[in-house]
């Protein structure tokens, strides 16, 4: 993860509240899987990196709507790392209010990258790593795991692997009575919302992913590397944290520690929060310590999850709540790394 530096500014910590939520659409008001087909150029799409039209489906055909399937990405759309890039999902005409899809226009669709069983066990990781974050905060981007067969325009099938959904970000900033912020760059670390700053934080330890920065991006990109960032919470913006394939819980073959951090594996954890938050984070970890039963059992509700990678994931993240496990172990083991 790149640094980014500002000029000083008087450190103030401030934790706004957050409206009441409202319903989320349908796709993402329920967390059962779906089973999908898609057809179209599937072979002409992994081989070009190209926009094509095709169609998504309920499998058995119900619900059909005509879309655009174009290749995503930055790293998972090189060849060289996945043979089937990530898709963004353009529906060509507006789906009906009565389909799985109504209100939505564009999708992020995480792929299989790969069609090894290894591979599918990454994806399956990275949706758990959403459904996390959900039970951490209501400002998070909802997921919708999918059972897809690919079809190519002849009929042909040609393989079923898993993938999911990502919630559109003006969707997620609805739910939460907020919305979209419009920023250059980067923001001062001192307009974060410190709460949410806090949450953000712990969770991205909590999972081992160093890939992110919550108020900075790259120049020309806007704000910010793998996070949205959400207004009407006063002069404070709320970072949103997506894209957890380079996690430790994650820990997908490609996946390399950034530059600076001096470790050597994804799976090390260090903490990036910011110093000045350290109160509300240490509320993060105690909220986090009382949701360990709902954070582990949710696991065992994914379907395709083989039990090897359950237990593995579900120690992994012990190692995590070792280190939360009270008040001053957190000060001990997590905030000696901490930012400003």
């Amino acid at each position: 993860m790149m640094k980014y530096a500002l000029g000083a500014l008087p450190f103030l910590v401030m934790a706004s509240p957050v409206a009441a939520q409202g319903p989320a659409t349908p796709l993402f008001a329920a967390d059962a899987p779906i089973a999908l087909t898609i057809s179209g150029p599937i072979n002409a799409i992994a081989r070009t990196r190209t926009p094509r039209d095709g169609t998504i489906a309920l499998t058995g055909g119900a619900d059909a709507n005509a879309a655009r399937f174009s290749p995503r990405g930055i790293t998972r759309l090189r060849k060289e790392t996945c043979q089937f890039p990530p898709l963004r999902v353009e529906f060509t005409q507006p789906p009906a209010a009565t389909s799985m899809f109504a209100g939505q226009r564009r999708l992020k669709l995480v792929t299989h990258c790969r069609s090894s069983a290894d591979f599918q066990q990454h994806v399956l990781l990275e949706y758990a790593a959403y459904r996390i974050f959900n039970l951490i905060s209501p400002l998070s981007f909802r997921a919708r795991l999918a059972t897809i067969d690919y079809v190519e325009p002849d009929g042909r099938p040609l393989t079923s692997r898993y993938g999911f959904f990502i919630e559109d970000f003006d969707d997620v900033a609805r739910r939460n009575g907020l919305k979209q912020a419009r920023v250059g760059d980067r923001i001062p670390s001192v307009q974060l919302e410190a709460r949410q700053s806090a949450r953000f934080a712990m969770f991205e330890y909590m999972i081992g992913n160093l890939d992110w920065s919550m108020r900075a991006g790259p120049e020309g990109d806007g704000c910010c590397h793998n996070g949205r960032l959400l207004a009407g919470m006063g002069a404070y913006y709320a970072p949103v944290p997506y894209d957890f394939d380079f996690s430790g819980l994650v820990n997908a073959p490609y996946a390399v520690p950034p530059d600076g951090f001096g470790i050597s594996s994804v799976r090390s954890r260090v903490y990036q929060g910011y110093c000045r938050h350290n109160g509300l984070a240490l509320q993060a970890a105690s909220e986090i310590r009382a949701k360990r039963p709902a954070i582990e059992a949710m696991f065992s509700q994914i379907p395709g999850m083989e039990e090897r990678t359950r237990r593995g994931a579900i120690a992994y993240l012990g190692r995590f709540f070792d280190d939360i496990a009270s008040d001053a172990s957190v000060q001990n083991r997590v905030f000696r790394k901490c930012v400003g």
